[in-house]
């Protein structure tokens, strides 16, 4: 990652480590836009270079049906060829069954569990259904003593990238509010010990991605609510995000 000056202003937690040149530039920084239902947002996103696009199939204000989604997943084939972003499904303690209906319809290629499924349905899910797992991890705005290690060592093997996001009592995650960025380090170490890509959702905005990114030399990086106007995805938020994440 390139060197970068220590971020001027501060959030929530924010204590960034040094950078580690072995990690990558943020220009590799993996991007997902998250939330999406509007055939006419997604096609005003051609040609932006994200990486992931989500939708949520878990109770929330932003929740997509599987007919709905299936016709989003189609606009993707609208992305020049080795552009085009991957799908990702947002459930939270699904059925398996309800996994396997939903990717009848709508052929995602990422299925992202917020909520306390095993290691055991996991690695269920990669096997059935031939798409790769990504495990959310929530995390507390107030930074709380655990074994990070012990937790995610469960799931090695079984998931094909971890994502740290804000506890949200109601839903899980997708607060839209931020946790404290000094508990990433010990996830991230681990991860890159491990080879797991490691993503950080949790009130990310064109305002403070560039800030996390200065610290903190992610794989990936999650935004929905902060790319929004009054709940209504904005795609000049959605640009002014890409472009100081890409920065």
């Amino acid at each position: 990652m390139n060197k970068q000056q220590q971020p001027a202003a501060s959030y929530p937690g924010e204590s960034p480590v040094k950078e580690d040149k072995e990690h990558s530039s943020q220009a590799k920084t993996k991007i997902k836009i998250c939330g999406l239902q509007s055939v006419e947002v997604l096609k005003s996103m051609i040609p932006l270079p994200v990486d992931y696009i989500g939708f949520v199939f878990a109770r929330s204000k932003r929740q997509v049906t599987a007919h709905q989604a299936g016709e989003l997943i189609e606009m993707l084939r609208q992305w020049p060829e080795g552009q085009r972003p991957q799908s990702a499904g947002v459930f939270v303690n699904p059925e398996l069954d309800e996994l396997v209906r939903i990717t009848h319809e709508a052929p995602l290629d990422i299925i992202q569990l917020h909520g306390k499924e095993s290691p055991e349905f996991c690695r269920q899910v990669r096997e059935k259904l031939g798409v790769q797992v990504f495990k959310v991890i929530s995390l507390s705005s107030n930074p709380q003593q655990s074994d990070t290690a012990a937790q995610l060592e469960m799931y090695k093997g079984t998931v094909d990238a971890f994502l740290l996001d804000t506890y949200d009592p109601l839903y899980g995650g997708g607060s839209g509010k931020t946790f404290a960025w000094d508990q990433i380090h010990a996830y991230h170490e681990w991860t890159a010990e491990h080879q797991i890509p490691l993503f950080v959702a949790g009130g990310l905005n064109p305002e403070n991605v560039k800030s996390l990114l200065s610290g903190y030399p992610l794989e990936g990086i999650d935004v929905s609510s902060g790319v929004e106007t009054d709940g209504i995805k904005d795609i000049a938020k959605i640009k002014s995000f890409v472009e100081r994440a890409r920065a």
